[in-house]
């Protein structure tokens, strides 16, 4: 998709099992398997703890009039794909949405996310 080396940021583009989403904004992603957390004693540092972590995709959608707010909820085992301007393509593959997805009518967007195993960064 980048076909100017310097371009590292602005237009992205999103699909949901081949359909494609008007991206509003606030697109983000982790690739992230493990979390961890520091611990801590009152001598000294001890290490870390470490636990599984969930990939995922986020982002705003503009909600246009075909979009169903009740299929987005119901989403399960979705491959999601996005392309960023820096050449990047980012896909989930057995995604869920979580959260609740709220269509806000002042600027009609809806904030969505997915989780999954899985999130690739190519």
């Amino acid at each position: 998709m980048s076909n100017t080396p310097n371009r590292l940021a602005g237009t992205a583009y999103l699909s949901v099992d081949g359909n494609s989403y008007m991206l509003a904004g606030d697109f983000e992603y982790s690739p992230s398997v493990v979390s961890r957390e520091t611990l801590t004693g009152m001598d000294t540092v001890h290490g870390f703890s470490e636990k599984p972590q969930a990939g995922h995709i986020s982002g705003t959608l503009r909600d246009s009039g075909g979009l169903s707010v009740a299929s987005l909820n119901a989403m399960d085992n979705v491959t999601v794909v996005a392309e960023l301007a820096n050449g990047k393509t980012i896909v989930g593959r057995n995604m869920w949405t979580v959260e609740t997805q709220t269509a806000k009518a002042t600027d009609g967007t809806i904030e969505v996310k997915w989780e999954g195993l899985a999130v690739t960064e190519q």
